[in-house]
């Protein structure tokens, strides 16, 4: 397994400056943000596919620093509710698949989207409960009529472009938020969807990621690396569900933390074993949402933690010792 970053935490930095970090902290894959939420900083697809020079030199710096393009991030919700968020994150996402089938990447990050309860709401509704029996009404609508026909129509179009592996982060607020909804849009759509798997998502959801990774054995597309720290204090006395801002640390039930500050290394053997069971051995693609540190001290701790747990020679073919 190789280790990666999502660029986007050096937004305010050249793609070459980045790239040059990179490659002296020893990182050998790098996640593209192309739109949406991880912004474009680094990559507009639509002004690289309108200049076949630019996107030369673009393919080019990666080749230069000995950094792999792993992934194009494009975190969207191409179903909202309100018809113009949704087109533009339609748009972003089918340019980053364009962008994606003329490098050769062959995987895009992004969200499952949450749709309203209605065709007439224009705000997105996360239903999350079976009663009352409003909500199951909900639930039917949005996902036999929005999210199933649309990532149907999506995924076609993104194998017919070369990139064979959609990856959804499964995150709260959004229709696909854990196993179960992964599985669920997969079995409706096509083996083209897959996971993101984000354990920052799940530890604060209560689900074991090692688990969690032995149930989606086959369908884990890309991982990013972020912990969770998780206030058992407020836990107690609130439960998980907190709407706080992110900055009021100390009064939220949990807040995102740089890998080994949420969990240590005896939780990370765990899942990074659980990959290679499961037949995952790509990359683990840093995410810095730490604010407690700065984004250096983030990412070179980050590096530092993972660099001595991954395990990146190839699993072998047979046992020695049996």
């Amino acid at each position: 397994m190789k280790l990666g970053v999502l660029t986007n935490l050096y937004g305010q930095l050249s793609l070459e400056d980045t790239l040059k970090k990179c490659k002296a902290l020893g990182i050998q894959g790098a996640e593209i943000g192309c739109g949406g939420y991880p912004g474009k900083a680094h990559c507009d697809p639509e002004k690289l596919l309108a200049d076949k020079q630019a996107m030369d030199a673009f393919v080019a710096l990666f080749q230069t620093y000995d950094v792999e393009l792993m992934a194009f991030a494009c975190h969207v919700n191409p179903v909202h509710p309100n018809k113009k968020i949704a087109q533009a994150g339609d748009r972003e996402i089918r340019n980053a698949i364009l962008l994606a089938e003329k490098v050769g990447v062959d995987t895009i990050v992004t969200f499952s989207g949450c749709p309203g309860g209605c065709p007439e709401d224009q705000t997105p509704n996360w239903a999350t409960c079976a009663w009352p029996t409003d909500f199951l009404q909900v639930l039917d609508y949005q996902w036999n009529e929005v999210l199933i026909p649309y990532w149907r129509n999506l995924g076609e179009y993104a194998l017919s472009h070369g990139v064979m592996k959609i990856a959804f982060e499964m995150h709260p607020g959004f229709c696909v938020y854990n196993p179960e909804t992964l599985l669920k849009l997969r079995a409706a759509v096509g083996n083209v969807i897959g996971a993101n798997f984000d354990p920052s998502h799940l530890i604060w959801q209560g689900i074991d990621p090692a688990m969690a990774i032995r149930e989606l054995k086959g369908a884990i597309y890309h991982v990013h690396a972020k912990d969770t720290q998780l206030n058992t204090f407020n836990i107690s006395r609130n439960g998980v569900l907190d709407t706080k801002q992110y900055t009021e640390e100390n009064d939220r039930s949990w807040i995102f933390r740089t890998v080994g500050y949420g969990n240590g290394e005896d939780y990370w053997r765990g899942m990074i074993s659980a990959f290679r069971l499961a037949g995952y051995d790509k990359v683990m693609s840093i995410e810095h949402e730490d604010s407690l540190m700065t984004v250096d001290e983030g990412l070179e701790k980050a590096v530092a933690f993972l660099k001595p747990l991954l395990i990146s020679q190839p699993k072998p073919g047979s046992i020695s010792w049996a």
